[in-house]
């Protein structure tokens, strides 16, 4: 009896500390967090996914927008989990982070010609007068080279005032590679990057600074992310794509630039595609985060925690909500490649994704 009164204890103790365990570690969960800091291209629908997620899962993820240089510096500094850009780091710029990093596209989204004319709600620009007005060689906006493919608009005697992004930032990579495509002069004289000496204009911070700004100027005119343009409900421009159509950037015609051949590791730029139904100013955005991911104390659970966010992020219930919020969701082989890039991410050197 004795010996039976000790075996019930100790099987009593057993369960006691196995709840425990269990408790703490339930415990533990709940107060996993994440952090991630980048691009304000995306930022709403990062927003809209991370209070979704967190209703679901009880995780909470906090996003800085920061603007794209800013989500790749945090990356560096490890003070993030991951990083958000709109421009793709090359080899050479990856070789300078600490350890090899991953690109996770999360969705297309396009960069418009957004601009504050009253009365003018409809406006046609041709590549090559675009790059004038940006390189300041166009300076009002009743110009005739303006006029010319907007002849049934009353264009005012007003002069063009250029809004530009003041800090570093992946829509302005995307706008100045459409840029040098379309433009041997802006490619030689002012290039492609993150931040640009600009020849004319005025800065704003981040897509809703530029976006404010132009709401507050009349006669200004900047790209900003569409979806921007849309909740301030800024007038933009229809561009004038490679095969010379004038295209409004609509899901559809933004989708049209990603039918290409897309590397594995998903680093492409999109603009000026050769569909002739696609928006020209069209791009993926990136998450990016370290291959490896047991670094600075950094536990397991954390890293299984990120690319399960991350997972749910590019899946079809998430990319669903992409449309809600105006951007193109990812089309199926990208996703795929996706999936696969979140497998290749490892701790201790073991695939975390299965």
């Amino acid at each position: 009896m004795k010996k039976l009164l000790i075996i019930l204890i100790a099987i009593a103790v057993f369960a006691s500390c196995q709840n425990n365990k269990k408790k703490s570690a339930d415990k533990v969960v709940k107060n996993v967090s994440l952090s991630a800091a980048g691009a304000t291209f995306p930022m709403p629908f990062y927003n809209q996914l991370i209070s979704d997620y967190a209703t679901k899962t009880g995780i909470l993820v906090t996003y800085g927008g920061i603007g794209s240089g800013g989500g790749i510096r945090s990356l560096k500094d490890k003070v993030v989990d991951f990083g958000a850009t709109d421009a793709f780091l090359t080899n050479e710029q990856a070789a300078e982070l600490s350890a090899p990093i991953v690109h996770v596209p999360t969705c297309l989204g396009a960069v418009v010609l957004a601009y504050n004319l009253p009365g003018v709600t409809a406006l046609k620009l041709k590549n090559e007068v675009l790059a004038k007005i940006f390189m300041g060689e166009i300076k009002k906006w009743n110009d005739t080279q303006i006029k010319s493919d907007n002849p049934d608009v009353k264009l005012p005697d007003l002069n063009i005032s250029v809004i530009y992004r003041s800090d570093g930032s992946g829509t302005t990579f995307i706008f100045s590679d459409y840029m040098s495509k379309i433009s041997e002069k802006w490619a030689k004289e002012i290039g492609t990057g993150k931040s640009l000496n600009w020849p004319t204009g005025m800065g704003a911070k981040g897509n809703p600074g530029v976006a404010g700004t132009i709401k507050q100027t009349e006669g200004a005119f900047g790209y900003i992310g569409s979806e921007y343009a849309f909740a301030q409900k800024l007038p933009y421009v229809s561009l004038q794509n490679k095969a010379g159509n004038f295209i409004e950037p609509s899901l559809k015609a933004i989708s049209a630039a990603a039918k290409a051949e897309i590397p594995a590791d998903t680093r492409v730029m999109l603009t000026n595609s050769i569909d002739p139904e696609a928006y020209p100013i069209s791009a993926f955005t990136w998450i990016i985060l370290y291959k490896e991911q047991a670094y600075s104390d950094r536990s397991r659970q954390q890293a299984e925690e990120t690319i399960k966010f991350l997972d749910w992020l590019i899946s079809s219930d998430a990319q669903a909500i992409a449309q809600k919020v105006d951007y193109a969701p990812l089309p199926e082989n990208v996703a795929g490649l996706a999936k696969n890039i979140l497998k290749s991410v490892t701790y201790n050197g073991e695939t975390i994704l299965k």
